[in-house]
């Protein structure tokens, strides 16, 4: 009877179902752990993305009614970061225009800019949210890859060592399967590494257009106060 594992047959079927077959149990575990790291990377990439670029948009449209407005409070908001700092001001700015205690203009711009200071926080923890998640499959890819590899070589060594006669022919087939592990482990992480630079990269510079806008509305209502 035909082995399934001989060096004619694999070399007649040679490819990737051909190598996973190949590969020992761990390595098939972990072929099969890389794609579902694969699937998750992609989903993360492409919600973050999307995420991103919605709140951009409506980053985009407050700050045009902010340039419009001609003061804090009569900004309509919307949904997005920029309208929940505007939120902000507004409350704490209200309040100082209808209370009666006599406060000073330093104290308001001081609870101002407090405020602002824990939106901002609060905002760029939002954008960087889901990239540790990415960052982490980044980083374990390309270890689980060498893992399966190396233990695959193993056992392909190991199965040789039994055998009355070696060959490169019968070393052949467990080392494609051992190898197989790398190349999925590639496949995970080189995307992974340009989507990840690229939503880093949005996200640094969305976090410096909510620091600019939270300086532009200080300035806004330090004019107010002094007119």
């Amino acid at each position: 009877m035909d082995n399934p594992f001989s060096s004619a047959n694999f070399v007649a079927d040679a490819g990737v179902f051909t190598y996973f077959s190949q590969s020992n149990f761990a390595g098939q575990l972990i072929v099969l752990a890389l794609i579902l790291f694969s699937l998750v990377a992609w989903t993360l990439m492409i919600s973050k993305y999307l995420e991103l670029n919605k709140l951009r948009q409506q980053n985009a449209l407050m700050n045009v009614r902010f340039s419009k407005a001609s003061s804090v409070l009569s900004i309509p908001t919307n949904a997005g970061p920029f309208s929940d700092l505007l939120e902000q001001i507004n409350t704490i700015y209200a309040h100082f225009i209808a209370s009666k205690e006599n406060k000073s203009k330093a104290l308001l711009l001081a609870q101002i800019e407090n405020g602002l200071h824990r939106g901002v926080a609060k905002h760029s923890i939002a954008y960087e949210s889901k990239m540790v998640i990415l960052g982490s499959i980044i980083s374990g890819a390309p270890f689980l890859g060498l893992l399966g590899t190396v233990w695959g070589v193993m056992d392909a060594f190991g199965n040789i060592a039994l055998q009355s006669s070696t060959s490169l022919q019968n070393l052949a087939p467990g080392v494609s399967g051992a190898l197989l592990t790398t190349v999925a482990a590639l496949l995970v992480a080189i995307p992974s590494v340009f989507g990840y630079n690229f939503l880093v990269s949005q996200t640094k510079q969305m976090v410096v257009d909510l620091e600019n806008f939270a300086s532009a509305l200080v300035d806004k209502v330090e004019l107010e106060m002094n007119e």
